[in-house]
């Protein structure tokens, strides 16, 4: 067993600092999924050397399922798996609908945990 088995994060995220941070999370054993905007995370892109993939990409991103989303047509399913992560990371520039969304999504953890003790 590993430290962080059973824990449920949800990302959203790209670049370095977040998916380094949730890459560690995946390699204790929590499960992590990444969500992605249709177009896909940028990384992908950095070269095609790990298989036809970005060896850069598959370095940050192993051990993670991930899905796509349109957050402006599927903000009810992002809503549903925030509240049924036990961690929300996220590193994105947003648009100021988004964010709300991300607020309102985190004043329902916040409840949700407050009502649990």
């Amino acid at each position: 067993m590993r430290a962080l088995d059973g824990i449920f994060v949800v990302a959203l995220e790209q670049a370095v600092a977040a998916p380094y941070c949730t890459s560690r999370l995946a390699d204790a054993g929590a499960r992590v999924i990444k969500i992605e905007r249709p177009e896909g995370d940028f990384a992908r892109n950095y070269d095609h050397v790990a298989h036809g993939e970005s060896a850069y990409f598959v370095w940050l991103n192993r051990g993670k399922e991930s899905i796509v989303l349109d957050l402006k047509q599927e903000a009810a399913l992002l809503e549903r798996m925030i509240a049924n992560a036990d961690v929300f990371v996220q590193s994105l520039c947003i648009t100021f609908d988004t964010l709300r969304l991300l607020v309102d999504g985190s004043k329902m953890l916040h409840e949700a945990f407050l009502s649990e003790k």
